[in-house]
């Protein structure tokens, strides 16, 4: 007889439980408004490019600053990607000679994911500041090759 009553029990808990869950689901419709407000599908990744890559880079702003109480050259620049496809392993290097020639120091900036089409990113490089320091030269590339630089004013 009790384990009657424990079966009957766990049937009627199991179809209230079911019975409660498809009750739930069938809340009012969302009003257009709220549907329309819904995001976008993500945009598909473009192909990474193989070879020469084209981007466009705004000219650098160099200011002297201090990071951790160490007297640094900070040096910000934005690129955008201006090929048909993305930009994988995008790597950009900065150099600092002195009035020889001669390299005295530098800042590497990575990239980790692709770089899409008619995407903008800010690159900012952080070297330790040397009296020596004259000029600097920057080089860019990625995983699949070189990039082709063009200078526009803004982006």
């Amino acid at each position: 007889m009790n384990r009657q009553k424990c079966s009957l029990l766990a049937v009627a808990g199991a179809v209230l439980l079911v019975a409660g869950t498809a009750a739930a689901g069938q809340a009012k419709p969302a009003a257009p408004a709220a549907q329309a407000a819904t995001p976008a599908a993500p945009a598909r990744l473009a192909p990474p490019i193989r070879g020469v890559a084209n981007v466009g880079v705004t000219r650098p702003v160099t200011k002297a600053g201090k990071v951790e109480g160490k007297d640094f050259i900070v040096t910000t620049m934005k690129v955008k990607n201006m090929s048909s496809g993305s930009i994988a392993g995008f790597k950009a290097d900065e150099y600092w000679l002195d009035k020889a020639g001669n390299p005295v120091g530098g800042d590497t900036f990575r990239y980790r994911k692709p770089l899409q089409p008619n995407e903008v990113i800010e690159l900012e490089f952080k070297t330790p500041r040397d009296p020596k320091m004259n000029t600097n030269q920057y080089k860019f590339s990625h995983a699949n090759g070189d990039i082709k630089t063009q200078l526009v004013p803004k982006l």
